[in-house]
Protein backbone atom coordinates (compact mmCIF):
# COMPACT_ATOMS: atom_id res chain seq x y z
CA UNK A 1 0.00 0.00 0.00
CA UNK A 2 2.87 2.37 0.78
CA UNK A 3 4.45 1.81 -2.38
CA UNK A 4 0.99 2.44 -4.40
CA UNK A 5 1.04 6.09 -2.36
CA UNK A 6 4.50 6.62 -3.87
CA UNK A 7 5.19 10.23 -5.20
CA UNK A 8 3.38 11.20 -8.55
CA UNK A 9 4.78 13.13 -11.27
CA UNK A 10 4.19 17.08 -10.36
CA UNK A 11 1.43 17.37 -13.82
CA UNK A 12 -0.81 14.43 -11.94
CA UNK A 13 -3.51 14.61 -9.85
CA UNK A 14 -4.40 12.85 -6.91
CA UNK A 15 -7.68 10.23 -6.48
CA UNK A 16 -9.25 6.95 -6.15
CA UNK A 17 -11.39 4.46 -7.88
CA UNK A 18 -15.25 4.82 -7.06
CA UNK A 19 -17.58 1.98 -7.11
CA UNK A 20 -21.17 2.50 -8.08
CA UNK A 21 -23.30 0.19 -6.87
CA UNK A 22 -26.92 -1.05 -7.67
CA UNK A 23 -28.85 -2.27 -4.05
CA UNK A 24 -31.52 -4.70 -4.62
CA UNK A 25 -34.22 -4.75 -2.16
CA UNK A 26 -38.09 -5.82 -1.71
CA UNK A 27 -40.77 -3.29 -1.78
CA UNK A 28 -42.34 -5.16 1.21
CA UNK A 29 -41.07 -6.69 4.86
CA UNK A 30 -40.53 -9.75 5.48
CA UNK A 31 -38.38 -13.00 6.70
CA UNK A 32 -35.57 -14.01 4.65
CA UNK A 33 -36.82 -17.40 3.40
CA UNK A 34 -33.58 -17.88 1.23
CA UNK A 35 -30.27 -16.62 -0.10
CA UNK A 36 -29.48 -17.75 -3.68
CA UNK A 37 -26.03 -16.43 -3.82
CA UNK A 38 -22.71 -15.49 -1.96
CA UNK A 39 -20.48 -12.89 -2.01
CA UNK A 40 -17.89 -12.15 -4.47
CA UNK A 41 -19.51 -14.10 -7.24
CA UNK A 42 -20.01 -13.09 -10.29
CA UNK A 43 -24.45 -12.63 -11.40
CA UNK A 44 -25.86 -12.21 -14.79
CA UNK A 45 -28.98 -10.14 -15.26
CA UNK A 46 -32.05 -11.85 -14.66
CA UNK A 47 -30.12 -14.27 -12.16
CA UNK A 48 -32.73 -14.99 -8.77
CA UNK A 49 -30.81 -13.56 -5.51
CA UNK A 50 -32.74 -13.99 -2.84
CA UNK A 51 -36.45 -15.07 -1.47
CA UNK A 52 -39.04 -13.77 0.94
CA UNK A 53 -41.60 -15.56 3.17
CA UNK A 54 -44.64 -15.63 0.65
CA UNK A 55 -46.85 -16.41 3.39
CA UNK A 56 -48.30 -12.53 3.92
CA UNK A 57 -48.56 -11.73 0.74
CA UNK A 58 -49.97 -14.90 -0.37
CA UNK A 59 -52.84 -14.25 2.34
CA UNK A 60 -53.09 -10.95 0.80
CA UNK A 61 -53.70 -11.66 -2.72
CA UNK A 62 -56.44 -13.64 -1.45
CA UNK A 63 -58.35 -11.46 0.19
CA UNK A 64 -57.93 -9.03 -2.76
CA UNK A 65 -58.84 -11.85 -5.24
CA UNK A 66 -62.16 -12.74 -2.75
CA UNK A 67 -63.10 -9.24 -2.69
CA UNK A 68 -62.87 -8.78 -6.44
CA UNK A 69 -65.48 -11.82 -7.05
CA UNK A 70 -68.20 -10.19 -4.39
CA UNK A 71 -68.21 -6.90 -6.22
CA UNK A 72 -68.35 -8.36 -9.27
CA UNK A 73 -71.58 -10.65 -8.64
CA UNK A 74 -72.65 -7.63 -6.82
CA UNK A 75 -72.50 -5.74 -10.00
CA UNK A 76 -73.86 -8.78 -12.23
CA UNK A 77 -76.77 -8.85 -10.27
CA UNK A 78 -78.09 -5.85 -10.86
CA UNK A 79 -77.61 -7.00 -14.61
CA UNK A 80 -79.91 -10.03 -13.92
CA UNK A 81 -83.38 -10.02 -15.58
CA UNK A 82 -86.70 -12.30 -14.23
CA UNK A 83 -87.45 -15.29 -14.05
CA UNK A 84 -87.70 -17.17 -17.93
CA UNK A 85 -90.95 -18.38 -16.89
CA UNK A 86 -91.90 -14.85 -15.97
CA UNK A 87 -90.95 -13.81 -19.32
CA UNK A 88 -92.89 -15.99 -20.84
CA UNK A 89 -96.36 -16.18 -19.42
CA UNK A 90 -95.98 -11.93 -20.00
CA UNK A 91 -95.23 -12.80 -23.84
CA UNK A 92 -98.53 -15.15 -24.00
CA UNK A 93 -100.02 -12.03 -22.26
CA UNK A 94 -98.72 -9.76 -24.86
CA UNK A 95 -99.94 -12.29 -27.90
CA UNK A 96 -103.21 -12.66 -26.50
CA UNK A 97 -103.29 -9.23 -26.45
CA UNK A 98 -102.38 -8.59 -30.09
CA UNK A 99 -105.26 -11.26 -30.94
CA UNK A 100 -107.55 -9.07 -28.93
CA UNK A 101 -106.91 -5.85 -31.11
CA UNK A 102 -107.15 -7.97 -34.53
CA UNK A 103 -110.89 -9.33 -33.13
CA UNK A 104 -112.25 -6.32 -32.14
CA UNK A 105 -110.96 -3.99 -34.96
CA UNK A 106 -112.12 -7.14 -37.29
CA UNK A 107 -116.03 -6.66 -35.53
CA UNK A 108 -115.43 -3.05 -36.20
CA UNK A 109 -115.08 -3.27 -39.48
CA UNK A 110 -117.96 -5.69 -40.04
CA UNK A 111 -119.99 -3.47 -37.99
CA UNK A 112 -119.14 -0.45 -40.24
CA UNK A 113 -120.31 -2.49 -43.18
CA UNK A 114 -123.59 -3.13 -41.85
CA UNK A 115 -124.16 0.23 -40.92
CA UNK A 116 -123.81 1.45 -44.15
CA UNK A 117 -126.19 -1.34 -45.41
CA UNK A 118 -128.48 0.24 -42.59
CA UNK A 119 -128.63 -3.37 -40.80
CA UNK A 120 -127.63 -2.38 -37.41
CA UNK A 121 -127.68 1.01 -35.97
CA UNK A 122 -124.39 3.57 -35.77
CA UNK A 123 -124.36 3.29 -31.84
CA UNK A 124 -122.96 -0.23 -32.08
CA UNK A 125 -119.95 1.37 -34.62
CA UNK A 126 -119.15 3.65 -31.05
CA UNK A 127 -119.52 0.74 -28.87
CA UNK A 128 -117.10 -1.69 -31.03
CA UNK A 129 -114.52 1.72 -31.94
CA UNK A 130 -114.23 1.73 -27.86
CA UNK A 131 -113.52 -1.53 -27.33
CA UNK A 132 -110.80 -1.67 -29.76
CA UNK A 133 -109.12 1.11 -28.04
CA UNK A 134 -109.59 -0.78 -24.98
CA UNK A 135 -107.82 -3.64 -26.30
CA UNK A 136 -104.97 -1.24 -27.91
CA UNK A 137 -104.45 0.46 -24.39
CA UNK A 138 -104.21 -3.45 -23.04
CA UNK A 139 -101.45 -4.37 -25.80
CA UNK A 140 -99.64 -1.71 -25.11
CA UNK A 141 -99.28 -2.41 -21.20
CA UNK A 142 -98.61 -5.71 -21.96
CA UNK A 143 -95.64 -4.59 -24.09
CA UNK A 144 -94.78 -2.16 -21.59
CA UNK A 145 -94.04 -5.09 -19.06
CA UNK A 146 -92.53 -7.26 -20.70
CA UNK A 147 -90.15 -4.52 -21.69
CA UNK A 148 -89.92 -3.94 -17.76
CA UNK A 149 -88.99 -8.08 -17.38
CA UNK A 150 -86.01 -7.98 -19.52
CA UNK A 151 -84.43 -4.72 -18.34
CA UNK A 152 -81.77 -5.08 -15.08
CA UNK A 153 -83.14 -5.46 -12.07
CA UNK A 154 -80.89 -2.58 -11.02
CA UNK A 155 -80.72 1.28 -11.94
CA UNK A 156 -77.93 1.68 -14.65
CA UNK A 157 -76.52 4.38 -12.44
CA UNK A 158 -76.50 1.27 -9.36
CA UNK A 159 -74.95 -0.99 -12.21
CA UNK A 160 -72.18 2.09 -12.92
CA UNK A 161 -71.04 2.53 -9.36
CA UNK A 162 -70.76 -1.24 -8.86
CA UNK A 163 -68.85 -1.92 -11.69
CA UNK A 164 -66.59 0.45 -10.81
CA UNK A 165 -66.34 -0.76 -7.76
CA UNK A 166 -65.47 -3.95 -9.26
CA UNK A 167 -63.00 -2.46 -11.25
CA UNK A 168 -61.16 -0.86 -8.13
CA UNK A 169 -61.17 -4.37 -6.66
CA UNK A 170 -59.78 -5.91 -9.59
CA UNK A 171 -57.11 -3.02 -9.28
CA UNK A 172 -56.08 -4.21 -5.59
CA UNK A 173 -55.79 -7.81 -7.08
CA UNK A 174 -52.96 -6.61 -9.24
CA UNK A 175 -51.27 -4.73 -7.26
CA UNK A 176 -51.29 -7.73 -4.26
CA UNK A 177 -50.05 -10.06 -7.62
CA UNK A 178 -47.17 -7.83 -8.55
CA UNK A 179 -46.24 -7.56 -4.90
CA UNK A 180 -46.76 -11.29 -4.50
CA UNK A 181 -43.91 -11.66 -7.49
CA UNK A 182 -41.80 -9.19 -5.90
CA UNK A 183 -40.76 -11.31 -3.31
CA UNK A 184 -38.36 -13.15 -5.59
CA UNK A 185 -35.64 -10.24 -6.10
CA UNK A 186 -33.63 -10.80 -10.01
CA UNK A 187 -30.46 -9.48 -10.65
CA UNK A 188 -31.23 -5.92 -12.78
CA UNK A 189 -27.75 -6.10 -13.80
CA UNK A 190 -24.93 -8.01 -14.42
CA UNK A 191 -21.86 -7.96 -12.46
CA UNK A 192 -19.92 -8.99 -9.12
CA UNK A 193 -22.37 -9.32 -6.04
CA UNK A 194 -20.42 -7.45 -3.47
CA UNK A 195 -22.01 -8.19 -0.32
CA UNK A 196 -24.84 -9.84 1.13
CA UNK A 197 -26.55 -7.58 4.11
CA UNK A 198 -29.20 -10.26 5.63
CA UNK A 199 -29.25 -14.42 6.64
CA UNK A 200 -31.87 -16.53 6.42
CA UNK A 201 -34.76 -16.49 9.05
CA UNK A 202 -33.57 -12.88 9.73
CA UNK A 203 -36.41 -10.04 9.63
CA UNK A 204 -36.16 -7.82 6.06
CA UNK A 205 -37.31 -4.00 6.43
CA UNK A 206 -39.32 -3.17 3.20
CA UNK A 207 -37.25 -1.07 1.28
CA UNK A 208 -33.74 -2.56 2.90
CA UNK A 209 -31.36 -3.81 0.48
CA UNK A 210 -30.43 -7.34 0.80
CA UNK A 211 -27.38 -7.37 -1.87
CA UNK A 212 -25.14 -5.38 -3.75
CA UNK A 213 -23.91 -5.51 -7.25
CA UNK A 214 -21.14 -3.79 -8.71
CA UNK A 215 -21.73 -3.61 -12.75
CA UNK A 216 -18.59 -3.86 -14.57
CA UNK A 217 -19.32 0.01 -15.77
CA UNK A 218 -19.85 0.62 -12.18
CA UNK A 219 -16.19 2.46 -11.59
CA UNK A 220 -15.57 5.86 -11.89
CA UNK A 221 -12.66 8.27 -11.67
CA UNK A 222 -12.19 10.69 -8.55
CA UNK A 223 -9.80 12.81 -8.15
CA UNK A 224 -9.41 16.32 -6.80
CA UNK A 225 -8.08 19.28 -8.79
CA UNK A 226 -6.49 23.04 -7.75
CA UNK A 227 -8.14 25.83 -8.36
CA UNK A 228 -5.72 27.13 -10.97
CA UNK A 229 -5.33 23.97 -13.02
CA UNK A 230 -9.46 23.68 -13.07
CA UNK A 231 -9.56 25.84 -16.56
CA UNK A 232 -8.00 23.14 -18.15
CA UNK A 233 -10.70 20.50 -17.97
CA UNK A 234 -13.71 20.14 -18.84
CA UNK A 235 -16.86 17.46 -19.79
CA UNK A 236 -15.84 15.38 -22.66
CA UNK A 237 -11.89 15.66 -22.20
CA UNK A 238 -9.92 12.56 -21.63
CA UNK A 239 -7.59 11.44 -19.16
CA UNK A 240 -5.04 9.19 -18.57
CA UNK A 241 -4.91 7.08 -14.96
CA UNK A 242 -1.86 5.63 -13.50
CA UNK A 243 -1.73 2.83 -10.87
CA UNK A 244 0.09 0.16 -9.17
CA UNK A 245 -1.08 -3.32 -11.27
CA UNK A 246 -2.89 -1.41 -14.05
CA UNK A 247 -2.39 -3.39 -17.25
CA UNK A 248 -0.57 -0.23 -19.02
CA UNK A 249 -2.28 3.13 -18.73
CA UNK A 250 -6.00 3.37 -18.64
CA UNK A 251 -8.10 6.16 -20.22
CA UNK A 252 -11.20 8.03 -18.90
CA UNK A 253 -13.66 10.75 -20.08
CA UNK A 254 -14.72 13.17 -17.61
CA UNK A 255 -18.04 13.77 -17.05
CA UNK A 256 -18.06 15.94 -14.16
CA UNK A 257 -16.30 18.92 -12.63
CA UNK A 258 -17.88 19.57 -9.35
CA UNK A 259 -19.16 23.56 -9.54
CA UNK A 260 -17.66 24.50 -5.59
CA UNK A 261 -14.57 24.26 -4.09
CA UNK A 262 -13.84 20.98 -1.35
CA UNK A 263 -11.02 19.91 1.18
CA UNK A 264 -8.30 17.25 -0.45
CA UNK A 265 -8.97 13.51 -0.15
CA UNK A 266 -8.23 11.61 2.68
CA UNK A 267 -4.33 12.09 3.84
CA UNK A 268 -3.30 8.59 2.72
CA UNK A 269 -3.57 10.31 -0.82
CA UNK A 270 -2.13 13.81 -0.46
CA UNK A 271 -0.80 14.67 2.84
CA UNK A 272 0.85 17.40 1.28
CA UNK A 273 -1.93 19.44 0.21
CA UNK A 274 -4.88 18.67 2.84
CA UNK A 275 -4.65 22.59 4.03
CA UNK A 276 -5.73 23.42 0.45
CA UNK A 277 -9.24 23.90 -1.25
CA UNK A 278 -9.53 21.60 -4.28
CA UNK A 279 -12.29 20.55 -7.03
CA UNK A 280 -13.70 17.30 -7.39
CA UNK A 281 -13.74 16.23 -11.06
CA UNK A 282 -15.41 12.87 -11.81
CA UNK A 283 -14.35 10.33 -14.80
CA UNK A 284 -15.91 7.35 -16.39
CA UNK A 285 -13.14 4.99 -17.32
CA UNK A 286 -13.53 4.27 -21.46
CA UNK A 287 -12.93 0.50 -21.12
CA UNK A 288 -14.02 -2.45 -18.36
CA UNK A 289 -11.95 -5.24 -20.01
CA UNK A 290 -10.02 -4.81 -16.64
CA UNK A 291 -12.13 -3.09 -14.20
CA UNK A 292 -10.03 -0.88 -11.32
CA UNK A 293 -11.16 -2.02 -7.62
CA UNK A 294 -13.04 0.09 -5.76
CA UNK A 295 -11.06 2.25 -3.17
CA UNK A 296 -7.58 2.11 -5.43
CA UNK A 297 -5.53 5.22 -5.79
CA UNK A 298 -4.74 6.64 -8.87
CA UNK A 299 -2.83 9.62 -10.23
CA UNK A 300 -4.50 10.77 -12.79
CA UNK A 301 -2.81 13.56 -15.51
CA UNK A 302 -4.74 14.91 -19.06
CA UNK A 303 -4.35 13.07 -22.03
CA UNK A 304 -2.39 15.14 -24.10
CA UNK A 305 0.34 15.21 -21.64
Amino acid sequence: MLTACGPAPDDAYHGYVEGEYTYVSAPFAGYLAELKVRRGQTVTAGQLLFVLDAEPQAQALAEAEAAAEAARAQADNLLDTRRAEEIAGLRAELSAADAEVELARSRLQREKDLVQREFVSPARVDELQSQLEQATAHRAQARAQLALARDPLGRHDEYRAADAGYRAAQARVEQQRWLFAQREADAPVAGELVDTYYRPGEWVPAGQPVASILPPAGRRIRFFVPEADLVHLRPGQRVSVRCDGCDGTPTATIDYVSPTAEYTPPVIYSRESRQKLLFRVEAMPESTAAPLPPGLPVDVREADR
